[in-house]
């Protein structure tokens, strides 16, 4: 039992709270750095960041005939700038407003000669401050970054596994750096009618092409104004008639403010089995869209993998 509290740590969110919002904040600012210069993918699948062996990164970005990435190390605790060309820069992550972050970052960049320019203004966030006149936030509290990023390695790891079980379209594991959650989402490979839009802080247009496609979409957040703490969620778009009434995974519920299901992060973490009853959510809300919506489950879906072993042919 220590062992599994070990590995999935304690997230208080009021403890956490003023951290959680400097550090969201930061992200946009890197992320994007990796949206003025990354051509548009579907979904906006070009702008997220992956978790790494040891925070959260960009993955390669290009500029001119080369490239760059960077990272959120939260075991040294420093933004890591690589290229390339072979050369390297380093900011120290500690307490600093958004403003001196944003400062700071664009100086590492001009430094390194990669041309970008930014929207400044945050996105899908309440009362968005440019991030040169944000002065206001400015927390960093290393052991509660290094929990929140020990939660996302294990979340990363599950849902990896829950993305095996399906032969239809899938988006990677990957962590947004708008809505600061991580997310997998799984299509049912037909057409969706036109999103309403209305998400704050964020263009119609981006809201609209991410749901282009009817979507059981899943994953993690570490809690914010709405909803104070940490929780696994499943959504479906656009929602069958019956989605909230199928079964789904006990101590798992349907959030009526959110209108999603969810799973509170404490249920999992003290779970003699974190694993199982996160798989086991992350499965039953997935059915629960996949009948009330009749997608073609024998089509689109397979055993979950397992290392080393091709996956089975039905029709062999």
């Amino acid at each position: 039992m220590e062992n599994i509290r070990t590995l999935w740590p304690d997230l208080n969110y009021q403890k956490w709270r003023d951290t959680a919002v400097s550090l969201h904040l930061w992200t946009q600012v890197v992320g994007k750095v990796r949206l003025a210069l990354t051509p548009w993918i579907n979904h906006s699948w070009q702008v997220p960041f992956y978790v790494t062996a040891c925070g959260i990164g960009t993955s390669l970005i290009p500029t001119r005939n080369e490239a760059f990435e960077i990272e959120f190390d939260f075991i040294s605790h420093r933004l890591v700038v690589r290229t390339s060309w072979g050369e390297q820069r380093l900011l120290t992550l500690e307490p600093q407003s958004v403003a001196t972050f944003y400062e700071r970052v664009m100086a590492l960049l001009y430094e390194l000669k990669i041309a970008v320019k930014i929207n400044e203004t945050p996105n899908e966030v309440s009362d968005p401050t440019p991030f040169p006149m944000d002065h206001g936030h400015c927390s960093y509290d290393a052991v509660e970054a290094h929990a929140f990023w020990r939660a996302l390695l294990q979340v990363d790891r599950v849902l990896k596994h829950f993305r095996s079980g399906f032969l239809g379209k899938v988006s990677p594991v990957h962590f947004f750096w708008g809505s600061f959650d991580l997310a997998v989402t799984r299509f049912s490979g037909r057409t969706a009618p036109l999103h309403p839009g209305g998400v704050p802080a964020l263009p119609d247009a981006v809201v609209r092409e991410a749901y282009s496609h009817e979507v059981s979409s899943a994953g993690f957040w570490p809690g914010n104004e709405t909803f104070p703490r940490p929780a696994f969620y499943s959504y479906v778009y656009p929602e069958p008639s019956g989605y909230r009434a199928r079964p789904i995974t006990k101590g798992a519920f349907f959030e009526e403010r959110l209108g999603e299901f969810i799973l509170p992060y404490d249920a999992v973490r003290k779970s003699l089995d974190p694993d199982a009853l996160l798989l086991d959510f992350l499965s039953t809300t997935y059915a629960a869209a996949a009948q009330a919506a009749r997608w073609d489950r024998e089509a689109l879906e397979c055993p979950l993998g397992v290392p080393g072993r091709p996956r089975p042919m039905n029709n062999v």
